[in-house]
């Protein structure tokens, strides 16, 4: 039995048996072809066993070792590599068929190279996980054949290995290290001192053409008999809170990920950025109750707490309860702070139910309300109608997409700040608001 497990006929070896028996079939007219059969039983029969001694003779010709990352970035390509070393003295052909977590539903999973003898190759494959938490893999099957292809030998190697999937630390990256264009130009990531009028003074210095008359320091002036003005510099060290609904409202999907991973991703990079602008980093999730709060804070552990927190949000899509939301915060967050709130709107009326409360945050705090374009209607509304059911629909898309617009201007009635924008561009739409809140000093 021991000899059998790792025993697997070939489609070769079924490909032979049926031309023989094909051979077998035609000899009944023409009589000639039956001894030909006859021979190529025997021919078969003697490169089998020749195949089987080649292939099973000896113990660990093939040694295989998967290579993980410590962790995956959700939402994100992540490599994967398989180290495989032929210890045959010929060349061996291999199909790889490695046990992938079930969350990917890979039923066809196949690789195929060749190595040559007393050789090490290594094989790579991607894997794109859609939600957070653990991956377990299965066993990694390799199964070695030579030419002749009638049987081949399975080795088993690393069963039972788990990797972690974190939200999406390849986008944290790419945004530290991004030299930014175009809309993030004006304000940029790039570490720079910024001359502004907020209330933390930096220095007094002599007037040049072109500085505001309006910062002009009599006192400073009378004394030294020219003109001097005050310098002032961005306040630092401003708490940032990004605040995520984790309620029904952000299961959408889009692309695989849902509403609220991209929020998670976003909230992320965001806080990175904040810490890089010398800002306080902090955040908080709810639904029914408010949970995975990280205090803001600008310390060295800060985003290593942000990113556990962010793994461990579990949610089972309950109704977001604005009113525990604004309790929490009038009681926790005491300073005035800039808030990111990630939730999704999809009527007027779904946005009036919850004004009250985000107008009381909006009183001792600068909320901006995240929310999310229906992408899945543009394809509706760009659609020519040609039929009435066609037109009800594009009408009914545009009325949703419109009420989109009109959220944004009831928030903006009220002095909350808003952004609209597709999952896709939520990450960098939040940059620049967060940025441009920085450089006109609205904090």
């Amino acid at each position: 039995m021991k000899f059998l497990k790792p025993f697997y006929l070939q489609p070769r070896f079924f490909y032979s048996g049926l031309f023989i028996i094909t051979l077998f079939v035609f000899s009944y007219f023409v009589p000639f072809l039956f001894g030909v059969a006859q021979l190529s039983i025997l021919v078969v029969l003697m490169l089998f066993f020749l195949d089987v001694i080649i292939v099973f003779f000896g113990g660990n010709k093939i040694v295989g070792h998967r290579i993980l990352p410590d962790k995956f970035s959700n939402g994100d390509n992540n490599q994967v590599e398989i180290n495989i070393e032929n210890n045959y003295p010929f060349t061996v052909y291999l199909t790889v068929i490695d046990e992938v977590p079930f969350q990917f539903q890979v039923r066809d999973f196949n690789l195929k190279l060749e190595i040559k003898a007393k050789n090490t190759d290594r094989i790579a494959y991607k894997l794109k996980p859609t939600e957070r938490g653990e991956y377990h893999f299965g066993t990694l099957n390799i199964y070695a054949y030579t030419k002749i292809g009638l049987v081949a030998k399975r080795f088993r190697f690393d069963t039972n290995a788990m990797v972690p999937t974190y939200p999406s630390f390849k986008q944290l990256r790419k945004f530290e290290l991004l030299n930014v264009n175009n809309t993030l130009q004006d304000y940029g990531v790039k570490k720079i001192r910024r001359i502004g009028h907020t209330m933390e003074f930096e220095q007094i210095k002599d007037y040049v053409i072109g500085d505001d008359l309006r910062t002009i320091n009599w006192k400073a002036t009378a004394k030294k008999n020219s003109l001097m003005v005050n310098q002032f510099q961005d306040e630092k060290s401003q708490p940032i809170y990004s605040i995520i609904d984790k309620g029904r409202v952000m299961k959408m999907p889009f692309e695989g990920l849902s509403l609220l991973d991209y929020a998670i991703n976003a909230t992320l990079v965001i806080s990175s950025i904040a810490l890089k602008k010398h800002d306080k980093a902090g955040m908080l999730s709810f639904s029914k109750n408010v949970e995975n709060i990280v205090v803001a804070q600008r310390r060295n552990s800060q985003m290593r707490l942000i990113l556990e927190s962010l793994y461990n949000i579990k949610t089972d899509y309950f109704e977001s309860d604005f009113s525990r939301l604004y309790a929490n915060i009038k009681r926790n967050i005491t300073q005035r702070s800039l808030i990111l709130l990630y939730t999704n709107f999809e009527t007027l009326d779904s946005l009036n139910r919850q004004l009250p409360y985000l107008k009381a945050i909006a009183k001792n705090h600068l909320i901006v309300v995240i929310f999310f374009k229906n992408t899945e209607l543009n394809s509706i509304v760009d659609e020519k109608a040609a039929t009435i059911q066609q037109v009800y629909d594009k009408v009914i898309a545009e009325k949703f997409a419109f009420e989109k617009r009109l959220i944004v201007q009831e928030l903006k009635k009220y002095g909350i700040y808003s952004i609209l924008t597709t999952p896709e561009s939520l990450t960098i739409d939040t940059i620049n608001k967060y940025l441009e809140i920085k450089s006109r000093g609205l904090l």
